[in-house]
């Protein structure tokens, strides 16, 4: 069954969407998951130790790359769970972590 994306994501107005994410540091490779049906968030692994900001800019970074627009921050700077503002329309953003799912189970990722 596709995850409940939507229970993560809100709408910032315009073209612009918050995302509850979890984020998993240090983890064995950097990955855009699927969305855990009890907190509601998306999760999120990077490689990198969380100190001195190295995980949070990994987040930054693969979700730029993965969004292929900026995305920052907004709150959770200190914390695992995080909110970020992906400058991209709530559809759209939606429609890619689908695909994004999609292809995880067809990869046998899932």
């Amino acid at each position: 069954m596709p995850a409940d994306f939507f229970a993560a994501l809100r709408s910032a107005g315009g073209s612009a969407t918050e995302i509850d994410i979890m984020v998993t540091p240090n983890a064995k490779t950097a990955s855009v998951g699927t969305v855990d049906p009890w907190r509601k968030r998306l999760i999120i692994k990077v490689q990198d130790l969380p100190l001195e900001g190295r995980a949070n800019n990994a987040v930054e970074s693969l979700l730029k790359d993965f969004f292929g627009v900026p995305v920052e921050i907004i709150r959770g700077h200190a914390d695992r769970h995080k909110t970020v503002l992906v400058h991209q329309d709530i559809e759209s953003v939606a429609a890619l972590l689908v695909e994004n799912e999609r292809l995880n189970r067809c990869s046998g990722k899932s």
